[in-house]
């Protein structure tokens, strides 16, 4: 008999991992009828890559925020999300057209050009944080790291940015079908702000064009023929931008921070070989990966693992089971920081592969590297191992606060 579906309580937000272990017991899909109004959920590694590598048979149009949002945020806000144009949404040729767009600005010649910068906000955060005896990792660190990056990279003004992470966190709550009741003015208002603020900026940008990410998809705009790219074409890729290429860093640093202080001996081996830092970062996605589930449409009969999947039928695939998957990753419930884990899905996989990953990365390496530079170990804050608050969007995961305390290294004693 197959498990239930997600509880969705904060024991399983705090560890869905035993669920998805009974998930691949049970077998490698089954039929939910609460779960997205009807869905069938894959567990394993294998399927999971073998439907991400056939977006023709296996739709990404379901992940267009507009399809999940509850119809109470009113047309006028809902309006935003009805482009025909989405990067997330779309198949080729479309999809080839669309990236194209952005890809520029997320190689990783590119963002590797961005490292010393990076760098530098991150040594300014983390000596801010450390002042303190006791600090919030989130809120002092993971959380305006890549919201000064990519905001910046959009041309966003300082004193926007708070206003901008707030806009980004409540749009992907009413996506995630789970801003309801009493969030939901306050969601309709950052909605309506957020894409107040974008028209505005597009529009300057049209006359008064800046070195950013918003000027460079306005010119491509105006130089594609036929009119490519609507103004809420325009907006809706800025959104993407803005919260693919912060949430992600977000919860990756929360995640694998918990990871290392729950593992402490790997903790010693990044301090002793420093060098390990970018395959632990691969590890820490794995193990803990801040995108949880992806959601595809069926486009004709088919069959996954020698089950018939009718077309029209929805499929979630769900990541954080794919990476914890014994077929593929040896104890996978331990964190080692030598692993070989580059086939890990928290990226996704394919022609939707994550655009803002060597960011993210690249991001997360640094962050690591400058706190082990600094810190000789870190610990909770007294009651907060066992009182972690997580996110409350299913389909991604990390804490929204977490605090701790530091040890600093010793400055070497004088000869």
């Amino acid at each position: 008999m197959a498990p239930a579906a997600p509880p969705l309580t904060p024991d399983f937000a705090a560890n869905p991992y035993p669920y998805y272990a009974s998930l691949r017991e049970a077998g490698p899909v089954q039929f939910h009828e609460t779960l997205l109004r009807g869905c069938y959920v894959l567990n394993r590694h294998e399927d999971m890559v073998a439907v991400l590598k056939n977006p023709h048979l296996f739709s990404s149009k379901l992940m267009a925020a507009g399809t999940t949002m509850p119809k109470e945020l009113g047309e006028d806000a809902l309006r935003y999300f009805l482009e025909p144009k989405s990067l997330l949404a779309s198949e080729p040729p479309l999809h080839t057209q669309l990236r194209t767009l952005v890809s520029r600005a997320f190689t990783p010649r590119r963002v590797a050009e961005l490292e010393p910068h990076i760098r530098e906000i991150s040594r300014e955060l983390i000596e801010a944080m450390l002042a303190k005896e006791e600090f919030d990792l989130i809120a002092d660190l993971a959380m305006p790291l890549p919201v000064i990056v990519i905001a910046e990279m959009l041309g966003v003004e300082p004193e926007r940015r708070l206003d901008f992470k707030r806009w980004s966190d409540d749009v992907l709550l009413a996506s995630a079908m789970q801003g309801t009741g009493k969030d939901l003015p306050r969601l309709r208002q950052s909605i309506l702000d957020l894409h107040a603020y974008l028209e505005s900026a597009i529009e300057q940008r049209r006359h008064t064009p800046r070195n950013d990410l918003i000027s460079a998809l306005v010119e491509a705009s105006q130089s594609a023929e036929d009119g490519f790219l609507t103004p809420l074409d325009l907006m809706a890729f800025t959104r993407l931008l803005l919260i693919a290429g912060n949430e992600t860093t977000t919860n990756l640093i929360g995640n694998g921070m918990l990871g290392l202080l729950r593992n402490p001996s790997e903790w010693e081996r990044l301090a002793a070989n420093p060098s390990l830092m970018p395959n632990a970062v691969e590890e820490m996605l794995r193990y803990d990966s801040p995108a949880q589930a992806l959601i595809r449409l069926v486009t004709d009969d088919t069959e996954i693992a020698g089950h018939p999947i009718p077309r029209g039928a929805r499929v979630l695939l769900l990541l954080g089971a794919s990476n914890r998957d014994p077929r593929r990753f040896p104890e996978p419930d331990r964190l080692d920081v030598t692993r070989e884990v580059q086939s890990h899905l928290s990226f996704g996989h394919g022609i939707h592969f994550c655009l803002g990953a060597p960011l993210a990365r690249i991001e997360a390496k640094v962050v690591f590297e400058e706190l082990f530079r600094r810190v000789r170990r870190v610990a909770f804050a007294p009651g907060q191992e066992s009182n972690i608050p997580w996110s409350a969007a299913f389909l991604i995961r990390g804490p929204k606060s977490l605090r701790l305390t530091a040890e600093r290294h010793q400055p070497a004693q004088a000869a």
